[in-house]
């Protein structure tokens, strides 16, 4: 069941929409097929706060110019007071620089989200390309894909050409006064390390980011630096803590439209994942890779971005059914890495959905 959409049209580029007292939607667009991210403007009582800043396009950078000179002609003047990051992704954080840098405002994220951009962005620390290459080959992707992927090195900072030297830490917990309302940090985890939302109870509004998306399932994936995490237990962990807020709260997702339904849409990511936790279950009746595996999770052609999330999705799956016990880990003497469904001490395969 899909959720409820109040608002059936988005902003146009360079426009805003008031979906709430004193809160506007911005929509910038994206290079990829996923093409555009929901920005936030809040009214502050001395300017305005900026939640989330898009990817670092000249296209985005002009669509920012014109709002920004909007906003200095209204009654409230133009200023910014805060650029608030929900995560280091680069249609998240891309401009949080140059518009730290435009408009003299401070940035504010989380701890996990500020070091990891700036790990990805120089790659130390076990991110970047080649670790991510060296896991994807161990998980059986073949050279071609590989070599593609390999061309790809250094998007991130295309995206993001500059990160902020110094941030406002976020924690999970904490409360910003912005306009007269009470915005609570909420972190979640499992898409990025440390992801923020934020929550107004008086309004009844909750900036979701990445975590809570209408119609997509957000990519939850397995990175190089932590290979045996289990990314989607966490991803399914954050989500179910959103239960407690109102049905009646509206969500304003980084991706797709403001919506009502909350407790209907995490049902929803829950029973997606475990079906597709069953079907890779139902093929791992003899070893498999995750590369073996994309098309069984993913049964349409891929371009290089996409088989970059999809093989990180594909492990993050594995990894669950081995956490629960229902998959085996093998790892040959080259690294190599492969699932199985589990046996019980007959040796008969357990079935699926087991614990």
């Amino acid at each position: 069941m899909l959720p409820d959409y109040p608002f059936a049209t988005p902003p146009a580029a360079g426009e805003t929409f008031e979906v709430s007292p004193g809160v506007h939607w911005l929509r910038m667009p994206l290079p990829f097929a996923l093409d555009h991210i929901n920005l936030w403007l809040l009214e502050d009582d001395a300017g305005w706060t900026i939640v989330d800043t898009g990817f670092a396009l000249e296209a985005v950078q002009a669509c920012w110019q014109t709002i920004l000179g909007r906003l200095a002609a209204t009654a409230r003047g133009g200023r910014i007071t805060r650029i608030v990051v929900t995560h280091f992704h680069p249609d998240h954080v891309g401009l949080a620089a140059w518009l730290e840098t435009r408009t003299g405002a401070p940035v504010l994220m989380t701890l996990g989200e500020y070091l990891t951009a700036h790990a990805v962005w120089h790659e130390v620390g076990g991110h970047g390309n080649q670790p991510m290459l060296r896991q994807f080959r161990a998980h059986g992707l073949d050279a071609e894909r590989c070599a593609a992927l390999e061309r790809r090195s250094g998007n991130y900072n295309r995206g993001v050409p500059s990160l902020p030297s110094q941030y406002q830490r976020l924690f999970a917990g904490d409360e910003l006064a912005i306009g007269g309302h009470c915005w609570q940090v909420r972190v979640g985890f499992g898409h990025s390390p440390e992801h923020a939302a934020f929550y107004s109870a008086d309004l009844g509004v909750l900036i979701s980011g990445d975590m809570l998306l209408p119609k997509i399932s957000t990519n939850v994936s397995v990175f190089a630096v932590t290979p045996l995490a289990d990314s989607l237990a966490d991803y399914l962990q954050s989500i179910d803590r959103y239960r407690e807020l109102p049905a009646a709260t509206l969500v304003l997702p980084s991706h797709g439209l403001p919506f009502y339904g909350i407790e209907k849409r995490v049902d929803a990511l829950h029973a997606h994942h475990e079906e597709r936790l069953l079907v890779l279950e139902e093929h791992c009746d003899s070893p498999r890779s995750a590369a073996e595996l994309l098309m069984t999770l993913f049964p349409r052609d891929l371009d290089t971005h996409q088989t970059m999330f999809a093989m990180g999705e594909a492990i993050a799956h594995l990894n669950r059914l081995e956490h629960a016990g229902r998959l085996t880990r093998i790892e040959d003497s080259s690294g190599r890495v492969r699932f199985v469904r589990k046996q019980d001490d007959s040796g008969v395969l357990s079935p699926s959905g087991s614990r």
